[in-house]
């Protein structure tokens, strides 16, 4: 019988693969581990104890967040995030929507335009909040053009009114962030099936009754995105206030990122800023995982 000599390649490299993934991972795992889950649960222990201006070992239980809730100033940031959190949210994504929707029409310069939309996304929130106060400054900015143009009795002082200051802070922000809507759903929009809107006019379908009913929906996983992004903007809201209001006149443009650094480093109570970062931590884990949960659900579905 005659031998047949196997020659064997290379070993895999498969078995190295983990080992290498996970010498990779190593370093964001730290991170994660200590940056993040670490100091969060550095805030939760300050947070239940009597700490000022440095930690202390003493235990204080729910001390801090009875005193929390019983500070007005505290109830005042809550109501105006919730308010303007709403009408940023739904002023980026109509507005965004409606950009992405004309850009898509494959409209003259489009490359252009889509720059300009989102050239706004670019600028620090400093930056924005010193352009828009001097913009809503009613010596020098909107209402000052308008009685140079006659309408003298003209008002528009929203950036000095308790009532309307808040709507300010929507105006710039949404002027900044409506262009990263624009470009998320114009890429979700970009993914559509022309045969779509083929099969849509022959069959005599109006355009609108279209974007309604079957392209909206299908934009669900892009519209989700932003709405995190958006979300996430609304609890980070700081830069634009300092820039533009200093959270005035008053506390009429109070936010909680604001209270909490005041406390943290303008009034030396870590104790407190603490306890309202884990209260603001929790209304964000509460409302965002069941948006992660869900589309995490949707996506095991299409594997299925």
């Amino acid at each position: 019988m005659s031998s047949v000599t196997i020659q064997r390649g290379p070993k895999p490299l498969g078995r190295r693969l983990p080992w290498a993934a996970w010498v990779a991972l190593l370093p964001m795992a730290l991170t994660v581990l200590f940056a993040y889950l670490g100091t969060m649960l550095w805030t939760a222990r300050v947070s239940l104890s009597f700490s000022r201006t440095f930690p202390s070992g003493g235990f204080a239980g729910v001390t801090q967040y009875v005193r929390l809730f019983e500070n007005d100033r505290w109830i005042v940031s809550l109501q105006n995030i919730v308010v303007y959190g709403a009408c940023f949210i739904v002023a980026c994504m109509v507005i965004g929507l409606l950009l992405a929707i004309f850009i898509d029409q494959r409209v003259v310069a489009e490359g252009a335009l889509r720059t300009v939309f989102l050239y706004p996304y670019a600028m620090s929130f400093v930056a924005t909040g010193l352009v828009w106060q001097w913009i809503l400054n009613p010596e020098l900015g909107v209402q000052q053009v308008l009685h140079r143009l006659g309408f003298v009795h003209a008002s528009f002082d929203w950036i000095v009114d308790q009532d309307f200051v808040i709507y300010t802070l929507v105006i710039a922000t949404v002027w900044q962030a409506s262009g990263l809507v624009m470009a998320l759903l114009l890429a979700g929009l970009r993914g559509i099936d022309d045969e779509l809107w083929k099969a849509a006019r022959i069959d005599g379908i109006p355009r609108w009754r279209v974007y309604a009913s079957i392209v909206i929906p299908m934009l669900g996983p892009s519209m989700s995105t932003a709405f995190v992004l958006l979300f996430v903007m609304v609890v980070k809201l700081y830069d634009a206030v300092v820039a533009m209001t200093q959270g005035g006149p008053g506390t009429a443009s109070e936010v909680p990122a604001k209270f909490i650094m005041d406390y943290l480093f303008g009034r030396a109570n870590i104790g407190l800023a603490s306890a309202a970062s884990i209260v603001l931590l929790a209304t964000v884990l509460a409302i965002l995982a069941p948006i992660f949960y869900a589309r995490s659900r949707v996506a095991l579905r299409r594997d299925v």
